[in-house]
């Protein structure tokens, strides 16, 4: 069945360029009325201008679609809610977001401004929080809406240089849990997009060769993947040169140990069967892991 969205209203942020971009062109191509904002500043996130998401808008119109431009910093809740209130101005409804918005600001932990660190959690993290809760209740009325939110291999896994960008990024994927936990009986769907792409971010940092591989328009699959009527719910979706996994916050079958005055030595000497991930399970909640010791402390008792 071909993926479809004739008839959807989709916002893309950070569509000015880069993946942004292609995310929202390939939404328009299938059908989507496309909101597609960029507060046009540079990879640092200084400076501003709705020229590049214009011209992603008059490309749109060029080949037949609808869309419009809109310059709102995901930083700012209030113009966040003008952005969504434009959109449903529009087209009266909203059924896809893509957090697609960021910034770098990279350096080591040690050289790292604390102002610099809370710049890139603001864009990534809070500016996704804002643009999630700006449409959230739409979407709950809608009883449809699928929410895409950009995590990244160096939130998943780190990168060097990346404290401040990787820690916004894992925190998206724990906000997907929850969201997706909350929104699946008013048929929303939250998901994770993990993309390895060539984009502004990544220039100087790999070989021609490599970034030739890396173009962002083979990300997009997934991005339209989870978007869709067919979306997975709480899926993290790695995309990149065409190759696509799925990653998983995993919890092991671990040990019982008790308490005890010498569980700490316990505890260390026993540590690698800990983290064997042999029978590893992908936990449905929080409480799971609860529920999980708890279980093995009281069939400890019971031997």
């Amino acid at each position: 069945m071909r993926i479809d969205f004739t008839g959807r209203v989709a916002i893309v942020t950070g569509a000015g360029g880069g993946l942004g971009k292609q995310h929202a062109l390939a939404l328009a191509a299938r059908g989507a009325k496309v909101v597609v904002n960029d507060l046009g500043a540079d990879v640092h996130g200084e400076g501003g201008s709705v020229s590049a998401a214009q011209a992603v808008v008059d490309e749109i119109r060029q080949h037949g679609g609808e869309a419009i431009v809109n310059g709102a910093s995901v930083t700012d809740f209030a113009a966040v809610q003008a952005m969504v209130q434009q959109t449903m101005d529009t087209w009266g409804r909203v059924d896809i977001l893509v957090n697609n918005a960021g910034i770098l600001r990279d350096k080591s932990f040690a050289k790292m401004d604390l102002a610099d660190f809370r710049l890139v959690m603001d864009v990534h993290l809070m500016g996704a929080v804002h643009c999630t809760k700006a449409v959230w209740a739409i979407m709950q009325a809608q009883n449809y809406g699928r929410v895409v939110l950009t995590t990244s291999s160096s939130g998943l896994y780190g990168n060097f240089g990346q404290a401040n960008y990787g820690a916004a990024k894992m925190a998206l994927a724990g906000l997907m849990q929850t969201l997706s936990i909350e929104g699946e009986k008013h048929g929303i769907k939250v998901n994770c997009l993990a993309p390895t792409a060539a984009t502004r971010m990544t220039e100087g940092l790999m070989s021609e060769e490599v970034l030739n591989a890396l173009q962002p328009e083979a990300v997009v699959p997934a991005m339209l993947v989870m978007a869709s009527e067919q979306a997975p719910n709480r899926t993290i979706l790695c995309a990149g040169a065409g190759s696509f996994e799925a990653a998983h916050i995993t919890m092991t079958q671990g040990l019982h140990l008790g308490v005890s005055p010498d569980t700490p030595e316990l505890l260390a000497a026993a540590l690698a069967q800990v983290k064997d991930q042999a029978g590893q399970i992908v936990p449905l909640s929080g409480s799971a892991q609860g529920s999980h010791e708890v279980g093995m402390a009281l069939a400890a008792r019971k031997s």
